[in-house]
Protein backbone atom coordinates (compact mmCIF):
# COMPACT_ATOMS: atom_id res chain seq x y z
CA UNK A 1 0.00 0.00 0.00
CA UNK A 2 1.31 2.96 -1.16
CA UNK A 3 1.18 6.13 1.20
CA UNK A 4 2.60 9.70 1.66
CA UNK A 5 2.22 11.77 4.80
CA UNK A 6 3.52 14.80 4.86
CA UNK A 7 4.19 16.67 8.54
CA UNK A 8 5.62 20.28 9.83
CA UNK A 9 2.41 22.99 8.74
CA UNK A 10 1.23 24.99 11.13
CA UNK A 11 0.92 28.76 12.05
CA UNK A 12 3.93 30.84 11.20
CA UNK A 13 3.89 34.81 11.54
CA UNK A 14 5.48 36.61 8.52
CA UNK A 15 8.99 36.34 7.59
CA UNK A 16 9.17 32.95 9.29
CA UNK A 17 10.09 29.77 7.83
CA UNK A 18 8.87 26.13 7.99
CA UNK A 19 10.34 23.13 6.39
CA UNK A 20 7.59 20.52 5.04
CA UNK A 21 8.45 16.65 5.19
CA UNK A 22 7.03 13.72 2.86
CA UNK A 23 7.34 10.73 4.36
CA UNK A 24 6.75 7.65 2.06
CA UNK A 25 6.14 3.96 1.93
CA UNK A 26 5.05 1.40 -0.44
CA UNK A 27 6.67 3.15 -3.55
CA UNK A 28 10.43 2.36 -4.41
CA UNK A 29 11.34 6.45 -3.82
CA UNK A 30 14.55 6.36 -5.62
CA UNK A 31 12.60 6.10 -8.67
CA UNK A 32 10.03 8.86 -8.49
CA UNK A 33 10.16 12.25 -9.57
CA UNK A 34 8.72 14.29 -6.72
CA UNK A 35 6.64 17.53 -6.32
CA UNK A 36 4.95 19.86 -4.04
CA UNK A 37 1.53 21.28 -4.84
CA UNK A 38 -0.14 23.85 -2.91
CA UNK A 39 -3.96 24.85 -3.06
CA UNK A 40 -5.34 27.92 -1.53
CA UNK A 41 -8.44 28.71 -0.73
CA UNK A 42 -11.01 29.68 -3.75
CA UNK A 43 -8.34 28.65 -6.10
CA UNK A 44 -6.96 26.23 -8.28
CA UNK A 45 -4.13 23.80 -7.01
CA UNK A 46 -0.46 25.19 -7.91
CA UNK A 47 2.51 23.46 -8.57
CA UNK A 48 5.45 24.73 -6.48
CA UNK A 49 8.43 22.92 -6.81
CA UNK A 50 9.88 19.73 -8.84
CA UNK A 51 12.62 17.20 -7.62
CA UNK A 52 13.43 14.39 -9.90
CA UNK A 53 15.15 11.16 -9.98
CA UNK A 54 18.92 12.56 -10.45
CA UNK A 55 18.19 14.50 -7.89
CA UNK A 56 17.83 17.96 -10.38
CA UNK A 57 15.06 20.46 -8.45
CA UNK A 58 12.70 23.18 -10.17
CA UNK A 59 11.18 25.97 -8.23
CA UNK A 60 8.05 26.06 -10.39
CA UNK A 61 6.32 28.82 -8.85
CA UNK A 62 7.50 32.43 -9.91
CA UNK A 63 6.21 33.82 -6.16
CA UNK A 64 8.27 31.34 -4.21
CA UNK A 65 11.52 31.23 -6.33
CA UNK A 66 14.54 32.81 -4.23
CA UNK A 67 12.54 31.58 -0.68
CA UNK A 68 11.75 27.95 -1.29
CA UNK A 69 13.67 24.96 -1.67
CA UNK A 70 12.94 21.17 -2.49
CA UNK A 71 15.45 18.25 -1.41
CA UNK A 72 15.08 14.94 -1.16
CA UNK A 73 16.52 12.00 0.97
CA UNK A 74 16.44 8.52 -0.91
CA UNK A 75 18.14 6.71 2.12
CA UNK A 76 14.66 7.93 4.31
CA UNK A 77 12.04 7.93 1.50
CA UNK A 78 11.70 11.47 2.32
CA UNK A 79 11.00 14.93 0.52
CA UNK A 80 10.79 18.22 1.90
CA UNK A 81 10.34 21.64 1.27
CA UNK A 82 11.64 24.50 2.94
CA UNK A 83 10.11 27.55 2.96
CA UNK A 84 11.27 31.08 4.24
CA UNK A 85 10.78 35.08 4.37
CA UNK A 86 6.98 33.72 4.18
CA UNK A 87 4.55 35.64 3.02
CA UNK A 88 0.64 36.16 4.28
CA UNK A 89 -0.32 34.86 0.53
CA UNK A 90 1.87 31.92 0.53
CA UNK A 91 -1.36 30.50 3.11
CA UNK A 92 -2.47 26.87 1.24
CA UNK A 93 -2.43 23.09 1.74
CA UNK A 94 0.56 21.67 0.78
CA UNK A 95 0.43 18.45 -0.81
CA UNK A 96 3.25 15.75 -1.82
CA UNK A 97 3.07 14.32 -5.03
CA UNK A 98 4.90 11.01 -6.10
CA UNK A 99 5.00 10.46 -9.75
CA UNK A 100 6.96 7.75 -12.30
CA UNK A 101 4.24 7.62 -14.83
CA UNK A 102 1.29 8.25 -15.17
CA UNK A 103 -0.29 4.77 -13.89
CA UNK A 104 2.25 5.63 -10.95
CA UNK A 105 1.29 8.66 -9.38
CA UNK A 106 0.22 8.96 -5.36
CA UNK A 107 -0.38 11.85 -2.92
CA UNK A 108 -0.57 12.80 0.16
CA UNK A 109 -3.13 14.40 2.30
CA UNK A 110 -1.97 17.32 2.64
CA UNK A 111 -0.55 20.01 5.40
CA UNK A 112 -2.02 23.07 6.17
CA UNK A 113 0.44 26.36 6.25
CA UNK A 114 -0.96 29.32 7.77
CA UNK A 115 1.09 32.57 7.34
CA UNK A 116 -0.51 35.30 9.57
CA UNK A 117 0.31 37.78 12.21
Amino acid sequence: QVQLVESGGGLVQPGGSLRLSCATSGITFSTYSMRWYRQAPGKERELVATIDNTDRSTVNADSVKGRFTISRDNFKRMAFLQMNSLKPEDTAVYYCNARRSINADFWGQGTQVTVSS
